[in-house]
């Protein structure tokens, strides 16, 4: 073991059954995992079977990078099974859903 790993400035972790947990929209929540100085954040994201974001998600200031933890995300035009990575450009936009049930890493480097 190398305790020291621990000691190191800023080495964190944090579990998503730990963070604070904020309803978005009915069904859909969000866990912040990481907050960045210059903006940049991490946070899971779980949506209930059946839920739908109400209306356009646009990505401003900067992109979106998104990987499919569990279940099936819908981005309003594709179904992504667990596994998928995504990357939304800034300024472009989707629809997120799910029939299944999901969760989501969200990862914003930009702010």
């Amino acid at each position: 073991m190398h305790p020291e790993i621990l000691a190191q400035k800023d080495y964190t972790s944090v579990s998503d059954h730990e963070a604070p947990v904020r309803e978005l929209f009915p069904g859909i929540r969000l866990n912040p995992l990481s907050r960045g100085p210059a903006g940049a954040h991490a946070d899971a994201l779980e949506m209930e079977a059946g839920t739908s974001w109400p209306g356009r998600d646009v990505h401003e200031p900067g992109p979106e990078k998104v990987c499919v933890v569990a279940g099936i995300f819908n981005d309003g035009a594709c179904d992504y099974p667990a596994g998928t990575f995504l990357r939304v450009p800034a300024g472009s936009w989707h629809v997120p859903s799910t029939t299944t049930g999901c969760t989501l890493f969200l990862y914003y480097p930009e702010g």
